[in-house]
């Protein structure tokens, strides 16, 4: 098991201090992790993301409502949307009534990548903790928000 103060070679004035530390060391490492893994699919962990939504809404969602959505909170979501659009994996649908709302649909072709992305992915970063470990550490993170 990895011990997070070592491998930054540091000491810290307290265990709080340690603590969020180590989350946003955390955090860098799983994104790290995920940018190579999505990189073989030639999309980003943000755009998976968009696609997920999408997917799981089962009909077209206003951009607003996907960026309220998004794990990570991007202020980018449109030029995100704008690259899944070139590639066909989303498509934008304009409204009949209004035209300035448009609403966001995943296309077939997105359907058939997020099939070929194992979803079993993330299962290799939290290996080395258990369930109750993974429900203890996400009631803490919880309460830390």
């Amino acid at each position: 098991m990895g011990d997070f103060s070592k491998d930054i070679n540091s000491n810290f004035p307290n265990n709080r201090i340690k603590a969020l530390l180590n989350i946003l060391y955390t955090a860098s490492w799983i994104t790290n992790h995920q940018n190579e893994f999505f990189k073989t699919f030639g999309i980003s962990p943000q755009q998976y993301n968009i696609l997920r939504i999408l997917n799981g809404a089962d009909k077209p969602l206003n951009v607003q409502v996907i960026k309220d959505r998004m794990i990570e909170r991007a202020p980018n979501a449109t030029r995100l949307m704008d690259k899944l659009c070139t590639k066909q994996y989303i498509e934008r649908l304009p409204c009949e009534h209004d035209r300035r709302v448009v609403k966001i649909a995943i296309t077939d072709k997105g359907k058939t990548l997020l099939k070929t992305i194992p979803i079993s992915f993330n299962n290799d970063l939290l290996k080395n903790i258990n369930e109750s470990e993974a429900e203890q550490l996400s009631a803490l993170l919880d309460k830390m928000r």
